[in-house]
Order: C-alpha cells, then sequence, then structure tokens
C-alpha cells in the first residue's frame, strides 16, 4: 500500500543518513522540509522531499497536510504503565505535606502498588495496561519501554512481564520489557536485603531468560534502596542471563551508580535529577544515554535533571515520562516535552530530539523508529494546523495532534 502525505507544512526530524542520536550541541540542530511530502509503502518509510519533487504515481491514499506539520512519533523509553490501581490517596498526601519518603515508610509507594498487584488477576492486569497503551499512543508515541517492578515477588513479577509479552502481541508498536525486581525491598524481605537480591537472581532471572520476557535489566539504585555495589551484582547476573543494564540512579543522592553503569555499559541511566561534576565526567565519551523524567519532578517537586549543563559538557539526554502510579502519573510526551523546555530551559529542537531519536537510542531502536529516515517504521504524528514546532511546548495544555499513524496505518 502506497501512502503520500503533501503539502505538508514542515516534516521535522528528517534524517537522510541514519544516526544513533545526537549529542551536546548537536542536540539544537534539528532538520526540517517545509513545504514537504512524505511517501509512505508497506508500512515504512519510502521517500520524501520538498513537494517540487513530489513522486509522479499512482496512490493507494492521499492525505492532504496543508498547514499541519509530521514529526516521528514519539519514543517513551522508561514507563511502569503495568500496574493495578491508583495512588490517589498518596496524592492527596503530598498535598498536605507528606514527603515521597515519609509515604513510603507508611506502606505507600511501591510497596502499595506491590500489594494491589497480587491482588490483581492476570487479565484484569492486562485490561488496565491495554487502556494505557492506548491512551498513549492517541497522544503520540509510538514506540515505548514498559518496567516491571511493582510485584516484588517470584509470582507477581513473572506475571506483569507476561502482561508486557501480551501487549507486544496485541499492539503493532516496538515495545521494550524490563526486568525491575530490585526496585524495592518487599515487606516479606525486610531486613533481608541479600536474600531478596538472591531469590531475583538464582530464581527469576533464569526464568525470564528461558521464556524470554525481557530485553533489559534495571535497579533502583538510591538511599535507602539499593546501594551501589547492589546495583553491580544485578547488572553483572542479568548481562549473564542476556539483559542489557538501565539503571534508576541519582533521584535523590549520588552514591556512585552511574559509574557502575558506565562500568556495565548500561543502555541508559534514567533520573538524574542530583548530578555531580564526577557523574557528568564518568559518562563523557560513553554509550550510555542519560534519560531525564520530568513529569517525576514536576510531580513530586523534586530538581529537574541539570540537561543545561549536561548538554554543555557535550552529552546527549533522552526525555521519558517516567508513567507510573506514584510518582509521574501521565504518559502524555508532549507535556514531557513541553515541561523540559519550560522548566529545564531545553529548547524546542533539543526537547524533540530527546523525546524521537535519543529516546528510541534508549530502547535499542535507533534503527526502526525515532527520525524520518527511508527504512525505518512509518510510526509518525500528524499535528493539527500549527504554526511553528515550537507551538507544542509552547501550548502546553492544548492538544495538537490530529491523527497518529503506526506503520502507516491511523491509529483507530
Amino acid at each position: 500500500m502506497k501512502l503520500l502525505f503533501k503539502n505538508i507544512k514542515e516534516l521535522v526530524q528528517v534524517r537522510d543518513q541514519p544516526i544513533d542520536f545526537v549529542a551536546g550541541e548537536k542536540m539544537q540542530e534539528l532538520p526540517t522540509i517545509k513545504n514537504a511530502f512524505l511517501l509512505v509503502e508497506n508500512g515504512s518509510i519510502k521517500d520524501f522531499g520538498r513537494m517540487q519533487d513530489v513522486p509522479d504515481e499512482k496512490m493507494d491514499r492521499v492525505v492532504d497536510a496543508t498547514g499541519k506539520m509530521i514529526l516521528p512519533a514519539w519514543c517513551d523509553s522508561h514507563t511502569h504503565l503495568v500496574y493495578a490501581g491508583h495512588r490517589e490517596g498518596e496524592f492527596v498526601d503530598k498535598i498536605k505535606g507528606l514527603s515521597y519518603e515519609e509515604i513510603a515508610k507508611r506502606g505507600g509507594g511501591i510497596l502499595n502498588s506491590a500489594q494491589k498487584l497480587a491482588q490483581t488477576t492476570e487479565d484484569d492486569l492486562f485490561q488496565q495496561s491495554a487502556q494505557r497503551i492506548e491512551e498513549i499512543i492517541s497522544l503520540g508515541t509510538g514506540a515505548v519501554e514498559i518496567k516491571s517492578g511493582y510485584g516484588l515477588s517470584l509470582e507477581s513479577e513473572l506475571k506483569m512481564l507476561r502482561v508486557i509479552q501480551r501487549l507486544k502481541q496485541k499492539y503493532d508498536i516496538p515495545i521494550k520489557a524490563t526486568f525491575l525486581g530490585a526496585h524495592a525491598i518487599p515487606a516479606d524481605y525486610q531486613g533481608n536485603k541479600k536474600g531478596y537480591l538472591t531469590m531475583l537472581v538464582e530464581e527469576v532471572m533464569p526464568i525470564i531468560a528461558q521464556e524470554k520476557l525481557a530485553e533489559y535489566v534495571d535497579i533502583f539504585c538510591e538511599s535507602g534502596y539499593f546501594s551501589a555495589e547492589d546495583t553491580a551484582y544485578i547488572l553483572d547476573a542479568g548481562q549473564k542471563h542476556g539483559l542489557i543494564p538501565k539503571i534508576h540512579v541519582n533521584q535523590f543522592t549520588s552514591i556512585g551508580g552511574v559509574q557502575v553503569g558506565v562500568r556495565y555499559k548500561a543502555l541508559s541511566v534514567d533520573h538524574l535529577e542530583v548530578m555531580t561534576d564526577a557523574d557528568i565526567q564518568a559518562l563523557k565519551g560513553t554509550t550510555t544515554m542519560p534519560v531525564a523524567l520530568p513529569g517525576c519532578s514536576y510531580f513530586l517537586s523534586i530538581p529537574y535533571t541539570p540537561v543545561r549543563k549536561m548538554m554543555a559538557a557535550g552529552l546527549p539526554i533522552a526525555l521519558a515520562t517516567d508513567f507510573n502510579p506514584g510518582s509521574s502519573p501521565s504518559g502524555n510526551m508532549n507535556f514531557v516535552v513541553a515541561t523540559a523546555c519550560i522548566k529545564m530551559k531545553m529548547t524546542p529542537e533539543e526537547a524533540i530530539n530527546a523525546a524521537t531519536i535519543n529516546g528510541a537510542y534508549a530502547m535499542g531502536l535507533e534503527k526502526e523508529v525515532g527520525s524520518i529516515t527511508r527504512g525505518k517504521r512509518a510510526n509518525i504524528l500528524l499535528t493539527k494546523p500549527i504554526h511553528s514546532y515550537a507551538s507544542i511546548p509552547y501550548l502546553f495544555g492544548s492538544n495538537l495532534i490530529e491523527q497518529v499513524y503506526l506503520n502507516g496505518l491511523e491509529n483507530v
């Protein structure tokens, strides 16, 4: 099937030559074509260019995009969208002045979600998660990573990962699964962190490897949760089971986790709200993608990742939602891009690069999605008529997406 978009006001994130990611000053460069066409054939990007060069051949369908723009669909490399129930009560507690740590000590936080998930059937969990997937697709997301970590037991962690596999089978977008069993210490293992980590490595990881339930392994490296030494233990074991490392790190404190991630060639290090000069130096010249999660900073009223300082040091940045019930209950990448511009002082060009090609890299999908490049999937978003692509962060409360296409097909 041939699908032609014509009279595109501006075709955004055009990359003639494939790239892995952009970093430092290059993040300010966002290649576009004005008054453009885009040709999609059999679900892939076949060709693009200026309207004066539009191909003169029979098309199965033509979409007139006059006044509208086309971007690659957002690439959300950090979510926890497979979860049960909600935590609105904790939301109210935060308003009343309790901190994230105080809520966790009272049995809230991750342990609250783990209890709810244990009581939820796999089918019910799948249905809840399917609704969230459909929501984020409608908001422009065309590739997503989903973590476990609200199970905190062999049975519940596997339940989460199997739900992610079912989502992969139902929805025709790239979905990556991450094993985050080391998200918190469950009630049954309080005072026995070593025993819990050993169980994850010796009992859960072999099943994950056998059933191919995840591509990545992750751990919450943070004071009060898991140390840099714990992180090395989990990443090392994960690699031995064929799982590529990622880390939750530097959300509240810097305890050496970034350096561990670099040592184990982690694909990404995520959160990074607290960054020392040593942390930034450790990431320079590596293939590890720093991922900022501004929705979490917004919701928890904690510092934002110091992206300007990091980009000035030559680092790349990816943006993701951290969609979860406790600290970032939104999967809206448009809001993430807007918040990055408004609160983190990223330019629209930097934020779009971070939310597309760099986000794709943080999921190992840079050859498949994240830019308008010949041969990539036609996972794209068509805006409503807008003045410029800067309208997306500027009009932060408006839905500017007219239609999302996955593999060249309209999302319905």
